[in-house]
């Protein structure tokens, strides 16, 4: 098997002493050396089309890392939990990760380039944990879209869950699971092209090497032109891995991921109407603007390596380590801001930003689960430990004055480095190193036949070091250092009310930072943090089977409410203190049924959220927040998918999502109504190998904000299409 990539040149990205190219060739082709190596006549394993079930029933009985490390069920398991497998990602047309996340109920996201946003259950990236198999990156851009084809699974439990993952999991935790090696070979590979110059290729390869020795290969390159004027995207994502029985119970795995994003002249935004008051509106000529510099540019390359040794010590216990390095390197050379004048007559841009983000993350986890009984009832522990080190330093060069006012229709711009106090080249700013010692518990035991106490523990040792890099003033120190020792957990109750159904209730507390993230924090944050923020979530909710297994369902309600969030003094407005509260109460619904009235081949699936989130203490610009809901967060989000195979080999899919109106200001005078997009697609499966799959997004081509700002909406894609060759074997 040969393949081929293209790297980019005149890259300022100079990090790596290799190319990007190589970087990701290296281990496809040892991995594609190895598996030539395999025998031929192991059998293969045939990969047909994807049947409609995937949209009907809730998948409840499948044991996920989500909600528990002692590998429940989400049945199971006493909190609200979402497994979007990867069956369903295929039904459901998914292209990244963040599409995949409309499958999580009440969740939206949008991939601004500098600010990537998720709201989940009424908070947004700062107190929501975006994982990587399970390592948690401290940082809401390290979570850009992932392309689809590398990922396995996505999972999600909703509201606190820093027992599981670590400080930073108020509204709740999300984690992509990558592709791995398995013990079984089969072959796939999708070519896909469509609108806006859209040529994807991806392949997969999963081989057996030698006796207990499993190679995995999954590649992916995707090149398009944006939906704005001089957009352009190169992206390329791989999964390698290899597996190895070594016996007596130990195995072990090592996989390393690459991800490269190359964007040329990356949308940041488009000017809202003047007056800004009320319903906020756009120029419908300017929607395909792009108002950036003609060269502006967003590049990342990311690297990860993580070797995976588990041990099963017999029936009862289960060891595994984990030891993982992240590696990322992301440069922005843009002009980011645009607004209209009073008039609405010229655009107005402004906010010149050259930076670069260096990150280093390493660390190692040590897992254990222990099968066991307390006092003759089952009892299951698992304990654990982790370490990390977490580095990251900002090298930035902004200019906040106007660069220049342009017609809104008709303009030429400038390339980036012919502003006026631009040049090429890096200065560091700061160092921030945050060092994270943890140790966990968690304990699952029978207290009755059909009732379970769940519990977990965190204890957290975060040592966070700021180092200047630049001229030592009263505000920015040579150093400064904040020491943090939060303690978090669970207590849950989980009924088994008869057969596939049951009940629940939980407590789960969370801590995060009072403003920002760690990993990015300033002098001024850290100097006013001295203490992280209290999250607690009081839920109540379900999860059965009814129509005579026919359909499947859950229902949640849960109360949230953070403490300690950075507020202004009321007395000094130079000043934060620590006394500002938010509060989220919401209900979540997810049903899923098939067949439907005697036609087997049609599956439906569903979710409804809605929360009512909101400051309950909170001071901005010498005014009071008291009551107002927090900026991007829709009151409710529905999702709708319809599966219909009317003959065998023929799929029909349509796709239904509600968002509901979001504000753009602390003070909720502007906002941006709600908005319904409608998705179709259709599935065709040629012979047992080879599928053909055709989509449309966004059908209606509906204009939509997926993230607003007082002065620009972060429009969301027009309408698409694509067509795909899928041949599995």
């Amino acid at each position: 098997m040969a393949l081929c990539s293209a790297t980019r040149t005149g890259t300022t990205m100079t990090k790596h002493p290799f190319t990007a190219g190589r970087a990701a060739l290296a281990p496809a082709l040892l991995l594609a050396c190895a598996c030539a190596q395999a025998q031929d006549d192991i059998p293969t394993v045939e990969v047909t089309g994807q049947a409609p079930r995937a949209a009907g029933w809730l998948d409840l009985d499948t044991a996920s890392d989500a909600g528990s490390r002692l590998g429940l069920t989400p049945r199971e398991t006493p909190a609200s939990v979402t497994v979007v497998d990867r069956a369903l990602i295929e039904l459901r047309g998914a292209q990244d990760t963040q599409e995949i996340l409309r499958a999580i109920p009440g969740v939206t996201a949008h991939n601004a380039p500098g600010s990537i946003g998720v709201s989940y259950r009424g908070f947004g990236s700062g107190s929501v944990s975006q994982l990587f198999n399970g390592i948690n990156v401290q940082y809401a851009i390290a979570a850009r879209p992932v392309d689809s084809w590398i990922v396995d699974r996505v999972e999600a439990i909703g509201g606190p869950s820093s027992f599981l993952y670590g400080a930073g999991a108020v509204g709740g935790s999300i984690n992509v699971v990558t592709k791995l090696a398995e013990a079984r070979e089969f072959s796939e590979a999708r070519l896909r092209l469509g609108t806006q110059d859209l040529a994807e290729t991806s392949v997969g390869l999963n081989r057996r090497v030698d006796d207990g020795h499993y190679a995995r290969i999954d590649l992916n390159h995707k090149n398009t032109g944006g939906w704005t004027d001089g957009t352009h995207t190169r992206a390329t994502q791989l999964a390698a891995s290899l597996r190895s029985s070594l016996g007596r119970g130990l195995a072990h795995t090592l996989a390393y991921e690459f991800q490269q994003e190359d964007v040329d002249r990356p949308y940041w935004g488009t000017p809202l109407l003047n007056p800004a008051a009320g319903r906020l509106r756009i120029d419908e000529r300017t929607r395909f603007k792009n108002y950036n510099s003609a060269d502006g540019v967003y590049d990342q390359r990311i690297h990860w390596l993580r070797s995976i040794t588990e041990w099963r010590a017999g029936e009862a216990l289960r060891l595994t380590n984990t030891f993982y390095l992240y590696d990322a390197l992301r440069d922005y050379r843009n002009v980011e801001t645009y607004r209209f004048n009073p008039a609405n007559t010229a655009v107005v841009r402004s906010a010149a930003l050259l930076q670069r983000h260096d990150q280093r993350l390493v660390g190692n986890r040590i897992d254990a689960v222990y099968r066991g009984s307390l006092a003759g009832r089952r009892s299951d522990w698992a304990f654990g430990l982790d370490l990390s080190r977490n580095r990251q330093t900002r090298f930035p060069n902004s200019l906040s004055n106007t660069v220049s006012t342009v017609d809104p229709y008709s303009f030429l711009t400038e390339r980036f480095f012919d502003i006026a106090g631009m040049r090429p080249g890096f200065r560091p700013d700061r160092d921030n190193k945050v060092l994270t010692a943890a140790v966990y518990l968690e304990n699952r035991s029978a207290l009755l036949p059909a009732l379970n106490l769940v519990t977990a523990l965190r204890r957290e040792r975060i040592e966070l070091d700021l180092t200047n890099r630049r001229e030592v003033t009263s505000t920015n120190p040579a150093g400064f250092e904040r020491r943090y020792h939060p303690t978090t957990g669970r207590i849950g109750l989980a009924w088994d009310l008869a057969p596939g159904a049951m009940a629940y209730v939980q407590y789960a507390t969370a801590a995060d930072p009072p403003s920002g993230v760690l990993s990015t924090a300033s002098f001024a944050d850290v100097r006013n943090n001295s203490e992280l923020t209290e999250g607690r979530q009081t839920e109540i909710g379900a999860k059965f089977d009814f129509w005579n297994g026919r359909g499947t369902a859950t229902v949640a309600a849960y109360d949230i409410t953070r403490r300690n969030i950075a507020s202004q003094d009321p007395d000094n407005s130079l000043l934060t203190v620590l006394v500002g509260e938010q509060s989220a109460r919401g209900v979540e619904l997810s049903a899923g049924v098939q067949p439907l009235w005697g036609l087997r081949g049609l599956a439906i699936q569903g979710s409804l959220a809605w929360v009512d989130a909101r400051y309950e203490n909170y001071r901005q610009g010498g005014v009071s927040l008291a009551g107002k809901t927090p900026n991007n967060t829709p009151e409710h989000v529905a999702n709708l998918w319809v599966s219909y195979e009317p003959v065998h080999g023929l799929r029909l899919d349509a796709g239904l999502r509600r968002v509901g109106k979001v504000y753009a200001d602390a003070g909720n005078t502007l906002s941006w109504p709600g908005y319904t997009l409608l998705d179709l697609g259709l599935r065709y499966q040629i012979d047992k190998r080879l599928a053909l799959v055709g989509r449309v997004r966004n059908l209606q081509d509906r204009i939509y904000a997926a993230n607003l700002s007082s002065g620009m909406a972060y429009l969301g894609a027009p309408r698409t299409a694509d067509l795909a060759l899928h041949y599995a074997y």
